[in-house]
């Protein structure tokens, strides 16, 4: 394709999103944004301020006044918070935060400007086919086995993940569902160099 790609890349945890994004910006020469740090970073910012992830007209206040940086480094409020979002206790309260409807159409929001001020770009999340960006040029879904993504996030264990999946899948905000008009690829059978090539003829 010739002129601005924007290439939308959804899938449950340990799927291997964050991967092949990565990747796949770098060989198409585009910017990539990890809506996932955006949610996490709110919900570190809940736990730094003790704010009950319950109390969903405080979270969202919490996520309407935050100032996140999601590149290279993910900073808050000018804190580079890039290793802190990805500890045990944000990855537990991350799913609770994530389902607030409110924190959601702040974050679509911001998405849907960074692409607008980029361009384009590769975008990963959740929900980023089927709500943020549902005219994407091209819409990846990644999937692969429970084990095989477990064994990829070591540091939650098959149950957290299969716990984060059930709960993303079955919330009311813009549940984890595979895109209308999304490839589907079992990242647990390819290896990223294939799937990029593959991606890359389909554009």
């Amino acid at each position: 394709m010739s002129g601005p790609v924007t290439v939308a890349i959804d899938g449950p945890a340990g799927s291997g999103k964050s991967t092949l994004s990565r990747a796949l910006a770098a060989r198409l020469g585009l910017e990539r944004l990890d809506t996932g740090a955006m949610y996490r970073s709110v919900a570190w910012a809940v736990i730094q301020r003790g704010v009950d992830s319950d109390d969903r007209e405080a979270v969202a206040e919490v996520a309407r006044n935050l100032d996140i940086q999601v590149g290279d480094r993910v900073l808050v409020d000018d804190t580079d918070v890039t290793e802190a979002i990805r500890g045990p206790g944000v990855s537990a309260a991350v799913s609770a935060v994530a389902a607030n409807p409110a924190v959601r159409s702040i974050m679509v929001e911001r998405q849907r400007r960074w692409v607008a001020i980029h361009g384009g770009g590769v975008v990963e999340g959740r929900d980023i086919g089927s709500v943020v960006l549902p005219d994407a040029d091209l819409k990846l879904f990644l999937t692969a086995d429970v084990e095989v993504r477990a064994a990829r996030r070591v540091e939650e264990g098959a149950d957290a993940v299969a716990r984060r999946d059930r709960l993303d899948s079955t919330r009311a905000a813009s549940p984890l569902e595979v895109p209308e008009g999304a490839r589907v690829i079992d990242t647990g059978a390819l290896s990223v160099e294939e799937i990029v090539e593959e991606v890359v003829a389909w554009l």
